[in-house]
């Protein structure tokens, strides 16, 4: 299944090799920054009156302090309809997802997020899902944009007893439905 994932991503990156673009963004996500420090970018393509591409990755290769990891590369394509013009107003997408994860040390007393305090799990990570946005343009060449998407991701991980432990406790996986793309950009038309 990791390989199938994998291969869907790619493919989506193979398919925008020959579309011409009349319109290029480029933008970075605040949410991924503020949420797990994760440096990130994505471009967006025209590729119809009334729909883009967007080809996003993120990636953090850090360790806090008191060994807290947040560690993780994140792969996520979406296509997009757009209801007036691509790049302005109201948008409806579907979007996949894949990447892998090296997290742990974390006290976060919410729900699932609360394991993470004493145990570390690495391992991959893949899913769909559909989401709703907007994008405001604030001049010619700077958009805003807000989207918020929900769906299924599949979670295959390696368990270990503490973030700063190396051996493996457990071996599982971890079927997730809930919010899988969260966005608060600013975007820089390039074309």
């Amino acid at each position: 299944m990791k390989k199938k994932a994998l291969l869907a991503v790619l493919t989506c990156f193979v398919m925008v090799s020959g579309i011409y673009a009349q319109k290029v963004g480029a933008k970075t996500n605040f949410a991924w920054w503020g949420i797990a420090g994760s440096p990130n970018l994505q471009l967006e393509l025209k590729t119809g009156a009334k729909s883009t591409l967007e080809l996003g990755a993120g990636f953090n290769p850090f360790t806090f302090s008191d060994n807290k990891k947040a560690k993780h590369w994140l792969a996520q394509p979406e296509i997009r309809y757009w209801f007036c013009e691509p790049f302005n107003g109201s948008f409806f997408g579907f979007h996949l997802l894949g990447g892998q994860m090296n997290v742990g040390g974390w006290d976060i007393n919410v729900g699932r997020l609360s394991k993470f305090k004493d145990h570390r799990y690495q391992g991959w990570f893949y899913g769909a899902g559909v989401s709703y946005g907007y994008q405001w343009i604030l001049s010619p060449r700077w958009n805003f944009e807000l989207n918020l998407g929900g769906g299924y991701a599949r979670l295959e991980y390696d368990k270990f007893p503490c973030a700063k432990c190396g051996v493996k406790e457990d071996s599982g996986n971890y079927n997730y439905f809930g919010v899988t793309k969260a966005a608060i950009s600013l975007v820089y038309m390039i074309k």
